[in-house]
């Protein structure tokens, strides 16, 4: 027997488009509505009538679930998910959950009533967060590995090995990090990047030189005051930030305290956010594909919600170090 995959390869449309031809016809253009019955006569798909009429009772939307709707990396991501959902004939519906379990809680009931069909959740899942009920179609568009439920990421890992080998390469001995918040998975997964670079060059660590912030401006303006104050010798002569503001406010910090970047001292970022090329001097960063994750996790998610896929996804999407005026050679 043919099925909706089927029906969406012959007409060269999403399965989503198919079945909301098929349910609702009156929200389908003409020509995509001629395109789906045409190839649901070649193929002979006889669609259950019991499943069209679940399907009918469909929200047509998505949630989004966003921890700091401020964070300019995540407004690329819903960007891709935006673009992905209108392609398919949905729409984006935002829950800001200020890292907040209830609020999480009181948006994931909304799917649960039907008032949206599938979730998206851009807070990585912590060690100890329950898994989500099986019943629902999540994806998570910002995760790490080891996450329960399907999953769009990077290699965070390996990214900040990445931009330390860097620094590393540079000739700098004693690298300072601007870690996230000391329980998110992020910085967990950078901070062991982290490591395993300073450990492939014979680099002892030095706790000193790990301060935590929270991923905004302010708190790396923080962080820098925490690496001024050390006396010249102890200080050190490059910085790993693990999100582009926080490299943003140090860099302002490390000029309120007349150091000059990178001549005294380096500083690099993650992400690559629009404002790190147009910092002064501009920052070297890890660019993450934040489009493509918001892409890949929308489609994912549209998957789900046709019953397409069974077996968990762990999407690996590529990084990459992006070289500019904000780190340079140590000079000793």
């Amino acid at each position: 027997m043919s099925n909706i995959r089927e029906v969406s390869r012959v007409a060269g449309v999403s399965t989503a488009t198919v079945s909301r031809a098929l349910s609702t016809p009156d929200k389908v253009s003409e020509k995509t509505l001629k395109k789906v019955y045409d190839a649901v006569e070649k193929v002979q798909y006889r669609p259950n009538m019991m499943a069209q009429n679940f399907r009918a009772t469909r929200a047509w939307s998505l949630m989004v679930l966003v921890p700091d709707i401020t964070n300019r990396f995540f407004a690329t991501v819903i960007q891709g998910i935006e673009d992905t959902a209108q392609k398919n004939g949905y729409s984006v519906l935002l829950g800001d959950t200020r890292d907040s379990e209830q609020r999480e809680a009181e948006y994931i009931r909304r799917v649960e009533t039907r008032q949206s069909d599938g979730i998206i959740q851009l807070r990585p899942h912590h060690k100890g967060d329950p898994k989500p009920a099986e019943h629902l179609k999540i994806v998570n568009a910002c995760g790490c590995e080891g996450t329960p439920y399907d999953c769009v990421r990077i290699d965070n890992v390996g990214a900040s090995r990445a931009i330390v080998d860097h620094l590393i390469d540079m000739g700098h001995r004693r690298i300072g990090v601007i870690s996230g918040l000391a329980d998110n998975p992020h910085s967990i997964d950078r901070l062991k990047g982290y490591h395993q670079s300073l450990a492939a060059a014979g680099i002892a660590p030095d706790s000193s030189l790990i301060t935590h912030g929270d991923f905004t401006l302010w708190s790396g303006l923080q962080a820098a005051g925490h690496f001024t104050r050390m006396p010249a010798r102890h200080r050190p002569t490059a910085i790993f930030s693990m999100n582009d503001d926080m490299a943003i406010g140090a860099l302002q910090g490390l000029k309120n305290a007349s150091l000059r970047v990178p001549d005294d001292i380096s500083i690099a970022g993650f992400d690559d956010t629009e404002y790190a090329r147009f910092s002064d001097p501009a920052l070297t960063t890890i660019a993450q594909p934040g489009y493509d994750l918001g892409r890949c996790a929308a489609d994912r998610v549209l998957r789900l919600i046709e019953g397409d896929e069974d077996a968990t996804a762990d999407i690996v999407l590529p990084h990459e170090l992006i070289l500019r005026q904000s780190t340079g050679a140590h000079r000793k």
